[in-house]
């Protein structure tokens, strides 16, 4: 027994460097995102020795918490390399060679078989010391990142592929939040907007994201003494094109199911208040009967869909989030938590308040939380949805001109090609004393555009050893377009190649040759360039498909 014990003692020390992160890796990932997990494996299967330090418990970030409903880019063919796989993968699993929505458990399986294949060690639930404590610099280069349990992790590179960019920001890099005046970049969609750029027809329904109907504000109809409704601002003064620090709202991309046998019912939570859902009960009584939700049928035999936001009042928790992305991490817990509420009361009260059309009241309340998804969290998803934090400002800024093609970055190493979208930002008074939302931005490019390698680094004279994927140097309006979990992959497996081109030529970030990066890239079958788009055939409507209907 004592030998046992020394033997088990000695075995315990000599894992104690790896366990501690304290050997030196070429390359460190932190982040909670889809790019996390294939940044990591791009960089394993190059032969690099990598750590990922995941903030969550689970890989995949959206594409497994909730977002089974992909938005590939607007095109089909307009990426390639791992994120492909990934598709492949979740394709596979349901016995086919397409699927466009799938369910979180499916993703997330997915995404543990490729980690497993490809050997990257991950490290779960470990949270960056953001106190001044989790980046330790010498010179303009990381040297390493210590977490809030004390852990330290060296590394050569180091890739901040979260959704908020902590690990960015806490490294002094550049960046901004929220919405930059349109004369900044010389863009027609950014800033205040109030109507003017989103049109009649979106996503096939009219008015998308707008109020169609005349809907009072106040406490007391009638009666501005009274006060406004809670989530509605005044702007007076301000003018469409001005900037600030807004953000489009957040919301949790819940997976529902009308199966009863897996329903777990929507019950009224802890906190509800009524009046926080009086502006979606007033726009029914106003005469709006459009069912607030994009509801995507996923794949599988579940009866599962994916529930999103749409229309006037929704599923998104608007203007409760502006502080995200820069707040505590306590802080940032409360802001999920009110988001949890809020839209828990919201299906609440689509199911069974008499204000509701009947036939939006019945649809609704057939859904429940699916008691096999997310089992260890009630069926609620663990993520949610971040459609937008800080954005480094770099070299490069991708903006409205990329996208439209107008400007062409010289460095591409990926494509985007979704609209250029913003969900509202805030509700707001008219003159008119009547309720409108702001900031509801859409737009398409004319086609698939480049995605500047400069947009994904620091600017020169900067961090030297980091990249930013996920928070890359967009505007507000270009971010909108780029957002897509597809193109995080793909921008964080370019990442992860240009990391092992610095350490192998000794170089910074900034000084990888694109010319060899864009050939390294193009042999891991990725799409970095525009011209290499070629449009794939649609395939067949199937349940799998955006055009099978329910």
């Amino acid at each position: 027994m004592k030998h046992t014990i020394a033997l088990t003692s000695c075995l315990l020390i000599l894992s104690l460097p790896k366990a501690f992160g304290q050997s030196e890796h070429d390359v460190v990932v932190y982040g909670d995102s889809s790019g996390a997990v294939v940044a990591a494996i791009s960089a394993k299967r190059e032969g690099r020795s990598v750590v990922w330090v995941n903030p969550t418990g689970f890989p995949g970030g959206m594409s497994a918490s909730g977002l089974g409903a992909t938005d590939f880019l607007g095109k089909q063919g307009t990426f390639g390399g791992i994120a492909a796989e990934f598709y492949r993968g979740v394709a596979k699993a349901y016995g086919t060679d397409f699927v466009r929505s799938f369910e979180p458990h499916v993703g997330k399986k997915v995404f543990e078989q490729m980690i497993a294949n490809a050997g990257v060690t991950v490290v779960y639930n470990e949270l960056l010391d953001r106190t001044g404590k989790g980046v330790t610099m010498e010179g303009k280069r990381i040297k390493s990142i210590t977490t809030l349990s004390g852990k330290t992790y060296r590394g050569r590179m180091f890739i901040d592929a979260t959704y908020v960019g902590d690990l960015m920001a806490a490294a002094g890099v550049s960046y901004t939040v929220g919405r930059e005046p349109e004369s900044q970049y010389g863009e027609d969609m950014n800033g205040v907007r109030r109507g003017d750029t989103n049109p009649r027809v979106h996503y096939g329904q009219k008015d998308k994201d707008h109020f169609v109907k005349e809907v009072d504000p106040y406490v007391k109809l009638g009666d501005p003494s009274s006060g406004l409704l809670p989530h509605i601002n005044r702007i007076e003064g301000l003018t469409n094109g001005q900037g600030d620090k807004k953000i489009q709202a957040y919301n949790y991309r819940v997976c529902l199911t009308s199966n009863p046998d897996n329903r777990i019912p929507i019950e009224k939570p802890p906190g509800y208040r009524e009046i926080d859902h009086e502006l979606l009960l007033r726009n029914f009584d106003a005469g709006d009967m459009r069912l607030p939700a994009l509801v995507e049928p996923l794949a599988g035999e579940g009866k599962k869909v994916d529930w999103n936001n749409m229309h006037a009042v929704g599923s998104d928790y608007v203007g409760a989030n502006w502080d995200y992305p820069e707040a505590s991490y306590e802080r940032r817990r409360e802001i999920e938590k009110a988001h949890e509420t809020y839209i828990r009361g919201f299906l609440w009260t689509m199911s069974n308040n008499p204000r509701v059309p009947e036939k939006i009241r019945q649809r609704t309340a057939a859904y429940g939380l699916p008691k096999d998804e997310f089992t260890d969290n009630g069926g609620w998803p663990w993520m949610i949805y971040i459609r937008e934090a800080r954005r480094m400002v770099t070299d490069y800024v991708m903006t409205q001109l990329d996208c439209s093609g107008t400007r062409k970055a010289d460095d591409p190493i990926a494509l985007g090609s979704f609209g250029m979208d913003s969900h509202c930002v805030q509700h707001i008074v008219t003159d008119t004393g009547k309720v409108q939302n702001e900031g509801v931005i859409w737009r398409v490019p004319p086609k698939p555009y480049g995605i500047s390698y400069r947009s994904i680094i620091p600017k020169k004279g900067e961090c030297e050893n980091l990249f930013s994927p996920i928070c890359l140097s967009a505007t507000h309006v270009a971010h909108g377009s780029i957002r897509m979990e597809p193109v995080f992959m793909a921008l964080s497996q370019s990442a992860a190649i240009a990391a092992g081109m610095a350490i192998d030529k000794n170089v910074s970030v900034q000084d990888v040759p694109y010319p060899a990066l864009l050939e390294k890239l193009e042999a891991a079958k990725q799409i970095a360039r525009p011209e290499a788009w070629k449009r794939a055939p649609t395939p067949k409507t199937s349940p799998e498909t955006p055009g099978k209907k329910k």
